[in-house]
């Protein structure tokens, strides 16, 4: 029996204040037969969602579609005001391959997607990632540059013009950014401290593009909600540069200023690698494999697919959480 193939797609629109907008947001995804709304979260500093949509190729992109579809009918950057860069109430859309599905079949899912934004939306796009048309443009932060406000009068420029469809913005909907990369981690750090400068510094030190570690992108946010500031990062390859390696950094780079971390976030789902480096790390153990964890061998090997593996703990020895 062959391998089902699957993609996961998680796109990121521009509203985290309005649960109302974010759930129809959601709920357009769901309901699709063959694809599957693994989580959905919302930051009213950065003012963005995220969600994680996963299944059959055709059925991700039918799903990522309406989602898509709402958020344009519901948001509009001209009033929209977050800490995080965008150009788009869909501000961007990657497709991931997984298991029997190749770049090459992501590349053209993502031109297909890319054309019908522009077709049916009127919102231009910009490739990126894997899918970058121009080698500048592999980088999301050279397509975010200025954010809506710039793109506004820098969208006629050669060097700024879209992939697809004519160099205009969408009045209210901006522009789009559509790449295929490989898995990720999106994972913040929120320092006990308001001074955005020490964030910015730590996040500077820590990208690749600073002189840090090797596929870490990071930026520095205020967060003026909660009085505190936050690394925001993305491990673009979370097992040749794991989670533990850039905390440790971070946690080493806060010191010199006298700034503690206060908690971390995950954004989005956590590849099960990029977790069991981290644990073996701070566990002390050489290494730990998918095939050491209970849950994975229930699964895999027994053939369970119910996503409800929790345990009942007697009572006395407490319960561990679940």
């Amino acid at each position: 029996m062959g391998v089902r193939p699957w993609i996961e797609c998680v796109p990121n629109f521009s509203e985290g204040r309005r649960p109302e907008v974010v759930a129809r947001i959601a709920a357009a995804a769901e309901g699709i037969a063959g694809a599957a709304l693994l989580g959905a979260e919302a930051d009213p500093d950065h003012n963005r969602a995220v969600l994680t949509i996963a299944g059959e190729p055709e059925a991700v992109l039918e799903a990522v579609w309406q989602a898509c579809r709402v958020a344009v009918a519901h948001i509009d950057l001209r009033s929209h005001e977050g800490v995080h860069p965008r150009i788009g109430a869909v501000d961007v859309v990657p497709f991931v391959p997984g298991p029997g599905v190749s770049i090459a079949d992501c590349l053209q899912l993502a031109e297909r997607f890319g054309q019908r934004l522009w077709q049916e939306l009127g919102i231009p796009v910009y490739l990126y990632g894997r899918a970058a048309r121009r080698p500048e443009r592999r980088r999301l932060a050279t397509i975010r540059r200025g954010g809506f406000e710039a793109l506004q009068t820098e969208i006629t420029m050669p060097d700024r013009a879209p992939d697809i469809g004519e160099a205009r913005l969408h009045p209210s909907a901006g522009a789009t950014a559509v790449g295929v990369r490989p898995p990720l981690v999106a994972f913040n750090v929120l320092l006990r401290t308001a001074d955005l400068t020490i964030a910015r510094k730590i996040a500077r030190n820590v990208r690749e593009t600073g002189g840090g570690l090797v596929n870490i992108q990071a930026m520095g946010f205020p967060l003026a909600s909660q009085g505190l500031v936050q690394v925001s990062l993305n491990l673009l390859d979370p097992v040749r540069t794991p989670i533990y390696r850039v905390l440790e950094l971070i946690r080493t780079e806060a010191a010199r200023y006298g700034v503690s971390v206060a908690r971390t976030e995950l954004v989005g789902l956590l590849p099960l690698r990029a977790l069991l480096a981290s644990a073996a790390y701070y566990l002390g153990l050489e290494r730990l494999q998918p095939e050491e964890i209970l849950e994975w061998n229930i699964v895999h090997r027994l053939g369970k697919e119910s996503t409800e593996l929790k345990w009942r703990w007697p009572d006395g020895i407490g319960n561990p959480g679940t």
